[in-house]
């Protein structure tokens, strides 16, 4: 940690080296609060809070710089929290241990919360910089970014006063965002039969695990493995071959990530446990031709497993596994308005055995068209139909519909050129971002979204790149000094 002093800008690295000290998964984001608001009283600033848990810590104008418009910054609060499942780490109590070294940034065992922990920390600098010349700043934190969009959702009219927001919550320095998609979660909840462990019968776990994994929506398009429908395909093989009866599959953990680890225990006939590990074996040379470039560290392992319990019903058991090989996942659809965007996708995201003989499986649809969501969705729930159940669709959220002609694009752009000399690239982005819910909560908004380079983010190999978040310092201190008068 104390190597931190050697990075710049100084003030941004600290801040951030002091945020991964204090925990705040998605919904767990008090810690990260009270810290904040101790800031704003610390550094005499003006500050609100709302009943959702947003803040909002104002800096006044700089002599001279009354008349310049309001500018907002906005980054949200809560992180990602991904482990492998050996890794100690408790997200309600322990920090995250940053590593720097070379040209990045990454944790010990976790994810960073780079994102958008780096967005956190630029606004801090931003407040106390007293040598920065700018107009008003109202810099706005959102709760609950990460799980659903809760602060964003509930974020009333007249929280703030400007009309110009930059979001500090992208991930490819470079590059412009001014668009992106929205996103629907589809979760299936469902009943199972049983039936009794048969006399003869030995069981194991299996376990798929070493997925790159990502974000379900930045990166969906890279055909990662998806370690659910991995660990389906390798179920139906032995349960049709070795004539196997599932006890309990569990696989991934977020929403908005790509499943990275599966495991599942299993009983069969003691004399097909050779069938097993054959059909394992095949499996796995199989799936390292596949992902051999993408997974490199993709693991399938068999371990002697004690079960004392009732087994799925066959028949449940034929359903489940034919519904998730069935199920979609990654890119359904490309945008034909913008070349190389991806338009629509769904991510079979997680698969949990919650007892009493419930099955809870939970996918994400993301489309930068309402109607793209929505046939998504749908195309979900009719998969999931011979499970019985229920399949229940969340609110979600709006996409943001770009806007060429933004004031703050050309601004950002002409910053940009003038800082590097180079053109940034202008793009919209397949994940979701809370633009997209202020496009559509606060009618005419001018925003625009840029941020450092980032990568594995939602992932335990998350890191941020330490050049671009120097670039994206200078580019966003720049901007702010360059903002017109109102």
């Amino acid at each position: 940690m104390n190597r931190f002093s050697e990075l710049k800008p100084k003030a941004l690295w600290n801040y951030f080296s002091e945020i991964c000290k204090i925990p705040r998964i998605s919904k767990h984001e008090e810690q990260i609060r009270a810290w904040l608001i101790e800031f704003a009283k610390e550094h005499n600033l003006k500050y609100k809070e709302d009943q959702t848990g947003n803040i909002l810590i104002v800096r006044e104008p700089s002599p001279g710089m009354e008349n310049r418009k309001t500018v907002i910054l906005q980054s949200h609060l809560d992180m990602v929290g991904e482990k492998n499942s050996d890794h100690p780490h408790n997200w309600l109590h322990d920090p995250v241990v940053p590593i720097y070294g070379g040209e990045w940034v990454t944790a010990d065992g976790t994810t960073l919360g780079a994102d958008d922990g780096i967005g956190i920390a630029a606004q801090m600098a931003i407040l106390t910089d007293t040598s920065l010349k700018t107009g008003k700043v109202e810099c706005l934190f959102t709760v609950d970014e990460e799980s659903g969009m809760t602060g964003a959702l509930n974020l009333q009219p007249g929280f703030f006063e400007g009309d110009t927001l930059i979001n500090l919550d992208s991930e490819d320095e470079g590059i412009l965002f001014i668009g992106c998609a929205g996103g629907t979660d589809s979760i299936g909840s469902f009943n199972y039969k049983t039936t009794t462990i048969p006399d003869g019968f030995k069981t194991f776990e299996i376990s798929i695990t070493g997925l790159t994994g990502g974000h379900s929506g930045d990166e969906i398009h890279k055909e990662l493995a998806n370690s659910v429908k991995l660990m389906s395909r390798l179920l139906t093989s032995v349960c049709d071959s070795g004539n196997a009866l599932i006890a309990l599959f569990n696989g991934g953990n977020l929403r908005n990530a790509i499943p990275r680890e599966a495991f599942a225990t299993i009983a069969l006939p003691s004399a097909n446990e050779s069938i097993l590990r054959n059909e394992t074996k095949k499996f796995l040379s199989e799936v390292k031709k596949e992902f051999g470039l993408t997974d490199p560290g993709l693991s399938v392992n068999i371990t002697d497993k004690e079960f004392v319990g009732e087994l799925m019903d066959p028949t449940d058991s034929k359903k489940l596994l034919d519904v998730l090989n069935e199920c979609p996942h990654g890119v359904l659809a490309w945008s034909e308005e913008m070349k190389g965007l991806v338009e629509t996708s769904t991510n079979l995201a997680s698969i949990k055995f919650r007892g009493n003989n419930k099955i809870e499986i939970v996918t994400t649809q993301r489309s930068s068209k309402e109607s793209g969501k929505k046939y998504a969705a749908d195309l979900v729930e009719s998969i999931m139909k011979p499970l019985g159940g229920t399949v229940t669709h969340s609110d979600g959220y709006p996409g943001w519909t770009p806007n060429l002609n933004s004031p703050i694009l050309r601004a950002t752009t002409e910053t940009y050129r003038s800082l590097f000399n180079t053109e940034p690239a202008v793009m919209a982005i397949h994940a979701g971002l809370e633009c997209g819910i202020f496009y559509k909560k606060f009618p005419g908004i001018d925003m625009i979204s840029f941020g450092p380079t980032i990568k594995g983010a939602h992932t335990p190999e998350e890191k941020i790149n330490i050049e671009s978040t120097m670039k994206f310092w200078k580019l966003l201190t720049a901007l702010l000094e360059k903002v017109p008068a109102k």
